[in-house]
């Protein structure tokens, strides 16, 4: 993946995924939308809960700094919801990152790229209501070939995107080289 912030264009505000320091790496997020968000919902996501691995995790508000990257979570056992994006639920593609791993053990989304087609992902939003939805596939990319249109690009229905790095660690790299990337689409 390209390590400068994509030329801004219109559609649903996304992200890719962004590099945390160290092996604790949870992909490069970048924006390829630089005009503002979509109009959405008052409520916020507060957790997401995927039974077939086991996760329940508070999710973190993650923003971008001021070169366009976003931050990953802060911490390596939560998963963070990206704040200017789509909130889960509403009609596009929602992102929610998180670490596989770090130097001091296994990351919240350590066995993410498990995820089967079927297999569901619960958000809770802030009113205690939660969105459900249905795992649809998952792939694990390069991430200097990251499908940015293809994962960020808008979309007619609610979808879910969960991200976390795969692949290979690579030392001189100081990251991952792949990226996993579940889709997921509403069901209820």
């Amino acid at each position: 993946m390209a390590e400068a912030p994509v030329e801004p264009r219109e559609t649903t505000a996304a992200v890719t995924p962004s590099a945390a320091p160290g092996p604790a790496d949870a992909g490069r997020l970048q924006d390829p939308v630089a005009a503002s968000a979509p109009a959405r919902s008052a409520l916020v996501p507060e957790r997401v809960v995927i039974p077939a691995l086991g996760v329940d995790s508070t999710l973190e508000s993650l923003t971008r700094d001021e070169t366009g990257w976003i931050q990953p979570p802060v911490l390596v056992d939560e998963a963070g919801w990206y704040r200017d994006g789509v909130v889960p639920g509403d009609i596009g593609p929602s992102v929610i990152a998180g670490h596989v791993d770090s130097r001091i053990g296994p990351g919240v989304f350590l066995r993410l790229s498990e995820l089967a087609p079927g297999d569901t992902v619960d958000v809770v939003l802030s009113d205690g209501s939660a969105r459900t939805f249905a795992v649809t596939g998952s792939v694990t990319v390069p991430k200097e070939d990251f499908p940015t249109e293809d994962v960020y690009g808008p979309t007619p229905t609610a979808q879910l995107r969960l991200i976390t790095c795969g692949g290979v660690f690579d030392d001189s790299y100081g990251h991952y080289v792949d990226n996993v990337v579940v889709s997921a689409v509403r069901v209820s």
